[in-house]
């Protein structure tokens, strides 16, 4: 498919949910596996599935609702995706992308990423959460197009000094390292794991890295979390597998949400 035709089926997306009701988000918040309980948060939410979006891919991965909720939380009017589509489930990186692209349409200015984790720091006991300070893109894919400028880091230093302050106010430890994005749907094996640390990463998944470029090159302040769900292979006596990232999840709910529920209005506020 073109660019040209790519970007009408983002164009559709935002309009899509522009008439189901979802106008004047100030954020898009996009929640990982085992993390979607945030959007309970949000005041008089309006639910859309992604089944009733003809644009929205559909997610095939649990732990992903697989739906957009738009509400009111601090005041702010914010955009919650529960559950995203992967590279690994065959999706091309504009269709992975194509909720970020549709928000900015549709009028927001912050993008808080959030993903399930394995984590390279054997010190690290999961589950913890990770800000994402950098990342390193080893997907395979880029998701810009060659006229879309993406130079430099794209996660928000301004934003994500305020979630590290707040994090010291609330008492939740929030550790902050560099997110290697893989393809997937393979867990690590023990010598990668080694390698990925050597190259300097903390954290490694199969998501966020193309979605956090492409709200950077939209000029969308970008904040990143990865809940440290396990460590990876030959880190850690016990096989891994996807529940562990699920009840991972809901161990460490508690701290998300109440970050997320104080830390979204400030980052966007930042972003103004």
């Amino acid at each position: 498919m073109s660019v040209t035709q790519e970007a009408a089926r983002d164009e559709l997306l935002a309009r899509e949910l522009a008439a189901a009701g979802v106008e004047g988000v100030r954020a898009l918040v996009v929640l990982g596996s085992g993390l979607g309980g945030f959007a309970d948060e949000l005041e008089a939410p309006r639910v859309v599935p992604f089944e009733a979006l003809a644009s929205m891919p559909r997610s095939s991965v649990p732990g992903h609702a697989g739906r957009f909720v738009a509400g009111e939380l601090g005041g702010v009017r914010i955009l919650v995706q529960q559950g995203r589509v992967h590279l690994y489930e065959g999706r091309g990186v504009r269709e992975v992308t194509r909720s970020v692209r549709a928000a900015a349409r549709l009028g927001a200015r912050s993008l808080v990423l959030t993903n399930a984790a394995g984590g390279l720091v054997p010190s690290w006991t999961p589950p913890r959460l990770m800000r994402i300070e950098d990342h390193l893109n080893l997907s395979g894919e880029a998701p810009l197009a060659r006229a879309e400028a993406g130079r430099g880091c794209p996660y928000d230093v301004p934003a994500g000094a305020q979630l590290d302050a707040l994090a010291v106010e609330l008492g939740i430890t929030l550790e902050r390292g560099v997110y290697v994005g893989l393809p997937g749907p393979s867990y690590e094996t023990p010598a990668e794991v080694r390698m990925l640390a050597a190259m300097g990463a903390h954290a490694v998944g199969m998501s966020t890295v193309c979605e956090a470029q492409v709200g950077h090159a939209l000029g969308l302040a970008v904040v990143g979390i990865s809940c440290i769900s396990n460590l990876g292979a030959g880190l850690s006596a016990t096989a891994l597998d996807h529940d562990e990232v699920l009840e991972a999840g809901q161990a460490i709910a508690a701290d998300f949400i109440r970050l997320l529920s104080a830390g979204v209005p400030r980052i966007v506020a930042t972003a103004c």
